[in-house]
C-alpha cells in the first residue's frame, strides 16, 4: 500500500508541477502585462520552485561529451563493457588519449542514488585516467525473474568487473575508488581476490566517507539504523513494487523513502536552498536559480534497492559491525583484512561529514594488519562534508590531487 500510495501522489503532483510551470511560464511572458507588476515576478517564481520542486525524475545523463588531455580536447563516448541484471560496467571512452594511463573504477552507491551522483568525480578524474564506473540499476525496473541481490551479490560484481577490465587492452589490473556505502564491499571484494592471489585484484582502493567500522564517530545516520531492531526495517520500509513496474512484485526500500530521510536530516538546509533559489528567479538572477535546479535535478532523481541488500547492510554494517569485528562472510567464507597484502590503501574522511563520521573509513587502515605502512594513508579533509568529499571545488582541487598521487605511486 505505501508504494501505490506514493505512486498516486507522483501521479497528482507531475499534473501539478506542469500547470505551476505553465503559468509560470505564461506569467514571465512579457507581452503579458502582469509580468511588469511588483507581483507577477513572485507569483511566477514561486510556481517555477513549486514546479520543479514536485516534477517527476528519471534516470539522468552523464552528458560528458568531451574531456581536455595534454591541451588536445578529445571526445568521450560511454561504452558498455559488461551488462548484469542489477547492474552494468560502463566505460569513458576518450577518443585519442595517451596509451598506458591507469585505469579506474569508480563504484557508485547503491543507496538511493544513481551513478550519475558521481558525475563530477568522473569528471574530474577522466584527463588522466581510463575511468569505469559502476552503473547500478533500479531495482523496480528489474524482473523478479531475474533473481535476488544482496550483499554477497555487490561483492561477486566488484570482483568480475575487476576482472573484465583487467582482461581488457594491456591486460593491467585497474585501480578502485568506492565513494560511501560501497566501501565495505569493495574493501571486501579486495580482501576476497587478494587472498585468492587473484592477477587482477585492485592496485590501489580509495574508499571515501565510507562505512568501515560505524562504531567509531557515530552520526545520525548510525543512531537510526542501531536504535530500532532488524525486524522493524523489514516491517516499516520494506515495500513492494506496484505492476506497472518490470519489476513488479519485487520487494525493495523505495528511493523515496532514502530520499524523505536525507532532505529530513537537512531540513533547514534545503528550505533555505529553494528560499535562495525563490529570490533569484525574482530579480532575474536565472544562472544563480540554474545551479540550485541542477543539483536538485540530480540529488531528487532516486531509485529503489533490493530489500535483501538493504537488509543485509543495516545488519552486517550499522547493527552488527561484522567487518571489524572480523566476522564479515562472503558466500560461507570469512572475509580477512589481514589477507590485503597487494593493494595500496587510501582512506579519505571529511572533518563535517554527517553520514560517516571521522575514523570510520579509516578503521579500514588498520585491519589491514600485514599490509605496510607505506601503502596506507590517511586524508582528513578539512572543512568538507559528505557531499564534498566527491564533488564540487574541494573535490577537484584538495582531494582529487591525492588521490592521482597515490594512484601514480601505486602504478
Amino acid at each position: 500500500m505505501l508504494y501505490d500510495a506514493y505512486e498516486v501522489q507522483r501521479s497528482w503532483l507531475a499534473g501539478a508541477s506542469q500547470l505551476a510551470n505553465l503559468s509560470a511560464s505564461w506569467l514571465n511572458n512579457p507581452a503579458n502585462p502582469f509580468s511588469y507588476s511588483s507581483m507577477g515576478p513572485i507569483v511566477a517564481a514561486s510556481l517555477d520552485v513549486f514546479a520543479h520542486a514536485s516534477a517527476p525524475r528519471g534516470k539522468p545523463s552523464f552528458d560528458l561529451f568531451d574531456v581536455a588531455v595534454g591541451g588536445k580536447l578529445l571526445p568521450v563516448q560511454e561504452r558498455l563493457v559488461l551488462r548484469k541484471p542489477f547492474g552494468q560496467l560502463k566505460h569513458f571512452v576518450r577518443e585519442g588519449a595517451p596509451e598506458g594511463q591507469p585505469k579506474l573504477l569508480i563504484v557508485a552507491p547503491m543507496s538511493g542514488h544513481y551513478a550519475t551522483l558521481l558525475r563530477g568525480t568522473v569528471e574530474r578524474m577522466l584527463p588522466g585516467h581510463e575511468v569505469y564506473i559502476t552503473d547500478w540499476r533500479d531495482a523496480k525496473m528489474v524482473p523478479l525473474t531475474d533473481g535476488r541481490f544482496d550483499l554477497d551479490s555487490y561483492i561477486d560484481y566488484l570482483v568480475e568487473f575487476l576482472d573484465t577490465i583487467g582482461r581488457e587492452g594491456d591486460g593491467e589490473a585497474a585501480h578502485m575508488l568506492a565513494v560511501c556505502q560501497p566501501s565495505v564491499p569493495a574493501y571486501a571484494a579486495t580482501a576476497v581476490m587478494n587472498a585468492d592471489g587473484h592477477p587482477f585484484r585492485p592496485k590501489s582502493l580509495t574508499m571515501m566517507g565510507g562505512p568501515i567500522d560505524t562504531r567509531e564517530a557515530p552520526t545520525a545516520v548510525n543512531t537510526l539504523a542501531t536504535e530500532r531492531p532488524h525486524a522493524w526495517f523489514s516491517k516499516n520500509v520494506i515495500a513492494t513494487v506496484p505492476g506497472i513496474y518490470p519489476g513488479g512484485g519485487r520487494k525493495v526500500y523505495p528511493g523515496f523513502l532514502q530520499l524523505a530521510g536525507f532532505m529530513t536530516m537537512n531540513l533547514g538546509s534545503h528550505l533555505l536552498s529553494h528560499w535562495e533559489m525563490f529570490k533569484h528567479l525574482v530579480v532575474g538572477d536565472d544562472d544563480s536559480a540554474d545551479a540550485t535546479r541542477d543539483f536538485y535535478d540530480e540529488y531528487r532523481s532516486v531509485c529503489d534497492m533490493t530489500a535483501e541488500f538493504y537488509l543485509q547492510t543495516v545488519d552486517v554494517v550499522f547493527q552488527r559491525h561484522l567487518l571489524p569485528k572480523g566476522e564479515f562472510m562472503h558466500r560461507g567464507r570469512r572475509v580477512d583484512p589481514h589477507a590485503i597484502t597487494g593493494t595500496a590503501l587510501l582512506a579519505i574522511e571529511g572533518e563535517r561529514d554527517d553520514i560517516s563520521g571521522v575514523g570510520q573509513t579509516k578503521a579500514a587502515l588498520t585491519l589491514a594488519e600485514k599490509l605496510p605502512g607505506s601503502k596506507k594513508r590517511h586524508l582528513l579533509a578539512k572543512d568538507v562534508g559528505h557531499y564534498g568529499i566527491f564533488n564540487g571545488r574541494k573535490w577537484r582541487e584538495r582531494i582529487a590531487p591525492v588521490v592521482e598521487e597515490w594512484i601514480a605511486a601505486n602504478a
